[in-house]
């Protein structure tokens, strides 16, 4: 599927989606990707991940949208020239689709600010099969 990087204000996020053949139900109509995301600190000061915000578009066009604290149950603080990376998971219940959003993040000072996360496909081999 590939990779999909992008910079805001000095902060780089990296996303790289695969399907999970093994955990998906195409005959159910259950679709499951996971993603792996690296967020590194490329600037001069101390950021912490406040909150989440994910939209999530089926290729039905059925859209969610997911607003959180931190990620994976962590608000990480990143010092200058730090990454962290964790993975998380999605369904649909469609083949395909695609997910973009933002992080909020808070610099020492207590500046907010918001960090693009890059829009990126959910393709699966299923991608074009509809079950009436």
């Amino acid at each position: 599927m590939g990779m999909y990087d992008g910079t805001t204000r000095n902060i780089r996020i990296s996303v790289e989606p695969s399907f999970m053949d093994d955990q998906s139900m195409p005959n159910e109509n259950l679709f499951v990707w996971v993603y792996h995301i690296e967020i590194e600190n490329h600037g001069e000061e101390a950021v912490q991940l406040r909150h989440r915000h994910w939209h999530i578009t089926d290729s039905l066009g059925r859209v969610q949208e997911v607003h959180g604290e931190g990620v994976v149950g962590k608000q990480p603080i990143l010092r200058p020239g730090e990454a962290f990376r964790y993975t998380s998971g999605v369904h649909l219940s469609a083949g395909s689709g695609i997910m973009a959003g933002t992080y909020e993040m808070e610099t020492d000072r207590g500046e907010l600010f918001e960090v693009v996360i890059p829009a990126f496909s959910l393709d699966s081999p299923h991608e074009n099969q509809l079950i009436q």
